[in-house]
């Protein structure tokens, strides 16, 4: 039986812990860490002005932050079986507070990139082990609810996330939007010592530096080329070469974890057909939900003329409902299963996706906040039970490789989403663009016919998200719920017998 599990787990010396206490532990640190990936959204126009820097150069801040947790996430998986969860989740905290600091007083762009960059690499470290240590301390039919509280965090946060920054640098200087998290942070490494236990068995497993230059390269190459993808385009010579790079160097990455004892990642999850349809549908999610929160607020500023805070607080209601609804959706995964969650929810989002084709601009803003909110409901259906069903597929002894191949491919994923409606919005914008000559014989059309393009832009990347949103539809019709994998019964059967 698997103690740690158990209704009254212990450590792995044995010793009786409080789960709740260490439940809120991992939360705070999850919350400030996920909280801090939306604050910048609403600030960036602030910073740029304040720091003279171009948009293109603003993007960086977004960009090298992703590029650095796309990084930490497989390395994650190598840490956790080496280093005691109680250090490496102090550590991260450490580290991601540290980057925090560097943050709130940087006067310069290369100083406030550095900042995002060293916070990354802490909060890369931690969602990977908060989604393995959840799954460890709780018993399989219990995993819905627990996996519930953290898709609650993960909601919670960037629903108050743009509302938050729109207010503060409205308000106030933006160096406060990292003055906030620190007192967060530094409260949680306080109470983690306390908290904290250390539930995952160790390995004594060789370090392969190569697989680390391989992941790192691999990775980092790719998700470069995507996110640059969305502003220099796909035929730039750059986008391209890292690519190719990045391709190449992954397929050499994944040949040598197949080949070596102890892999890096364990690629072998996706043995499982549970666990890889569950990554592949969390991936296209992730894409489909891309859609609104790229081009909405783009179109909520740009075209609709409202502040920063107003679109935050447009956006407000759909975040909070995908937050309320992560728990409840836990409970129904735990006595249903994921199927019929998954096919509803995914409907949900469909439907909630098409009317955003349709909008012009005088679309109603509670059309937009209704449908927002209709969206993110179908997704709370979705991301959670169906990445706990997925997870649920394999024995414990994968499950820290299956979280880091499931938060990397979703990290990608995201990448990919963003690059796909940017560069669609971007293409049809300036297909549709009015010639300039119009500008100076009748500028009141140029205006209309530019305003149209727009338009036309965001609307077509709304239909690239009804698309991905199909796809996962009709793949929702393949999960099978089963309790467990016959693997997994023989491996708790051997592990039982031992």
């Amino acid at each position: 039986m698997n103690t740690i599990a158990a209704e009254k787990p212990v450590d792995v010396h044995g010793k009786p812990f409080n789960r709740n206490l260490l439940v809120v532990t991992m939360v705070i640190g999850a919350f400030v860490a996920v909280l801090n990936q939306t604050l910048l959204a609403t600030a960036l126009p602030m910073i740029m002005k304040d720091l003279d820097i171009t948009a293109a150069t603003g993007q960086w801040l977004t960009t090298a932050f992703l590029l650095t947790n796309g990084i930490m996430i497989p390395i994650t998986a190598l840490l956790i079986e080496k280093i005691s969860s109680k250090v490496l989740f102090i550590t991260a905290m450490v580290v991601f507070t540290i980057g925090t600091i560097i943050a709130a007083l940087a006067g310069s762009f290369p100083a406030l990139l550095t900042g995002r960059i060293v916070q990354a690499a802490g909060a890369g470290i931690m969602m990977p082990l908060l989604q393995t240590i959840f799954l460890l301390i709780f018993p399989r039919e219990k995993r819905g609810v627990a996996m519930g509280i953290m898709g609650l965090v993960i909601a919670f946060a960037p629903a108050i996330g743009p509302t938050l920054s729109g207010w503060i640098v409205d308000s106030y200087d933006w160096h406060i939007l990292f003055w906030v998290l620190i007192p967060i942070a530094a409260f949680d490494i306080i109470l983690a010592f306390f908290g904290m236990k250390k539930v995952v068995n160790l390995k004594d497993t060789r370090i392969d530096v190569l697989s680390i230059i391989l992941s790192t390269i691999g990775f980092g190459s790719l998700l470069y080329g995507f996110s640059s993808a969305g502003n220099d385009g796909w035929s730039d010579a750059t986008v391209i070469t890292t690519l190719i790079v990045g391709v190449v160097v992954i397929f050499l990455f994944v040949l040598r974890q197949l080949k070596i004892e102890n892999p890096m990642l364990e690629f072998r999850v996706f043995r499982y057909p549970m666990f890889s349809l569950s990554v592949v549908l969390g991936s296209i999610v992730t894409m489909a939900m891309i859609g609104a929160e790229i081009v909405l607020p783009l179109y909520i500023q740009n075209i609709r003329g409202e502040t920063a805070l107003q679109s935050g607080l447009l956006l407000l209601p759909g975040a909070l409902v995908m937050g309320i609804m992560s728990p409840i959706t836990g409970i129904i995964f735990d006595k249903i299963g994921a199927k019929l969650l998954a096919i509803t929810g995914l409907t949900i989002l469909t439907a909630g996706t098409i009317p955003f084709i349709f909008l012009t601009a005088d679309t109603p803003l509670w059309y937009i906040m209704l449908f927002y909110a209709i969206r993110f409901l179908g997704i709370s259906m979705v991301m959670m039970p169906v990445g706990t069903a997925g997870m649920n597929a394999l024995p414990n002894e994968l499950i820290n490789h299956g979280s880091a191949v499931n938060n990397t491919l979703r990290q990608i994923a995201g990448s990919i989403g963003t690059a796909v409606l940017i560069t669609v919005l971007t293409n049809v914008t300036n297909d549709n663009m009015p010639g300039k000559s119009l500008m100076a014989t009748n500028p009141q059309e140029f205006a209309q016919k530019a305003l149209d393009a727009s338009l036309n832009g965001m609307t077509a990347a709304f239909l690239v998200a009804v698309i991905f949103s199909v796809i996962g539809m009709i793949l929702s019709f393949f999960i099978k719920d089963r309790p467990k994998d016959a693997v997994v019964k023989k491996y708790e059967k051997n592990e039982a017998e031992s």
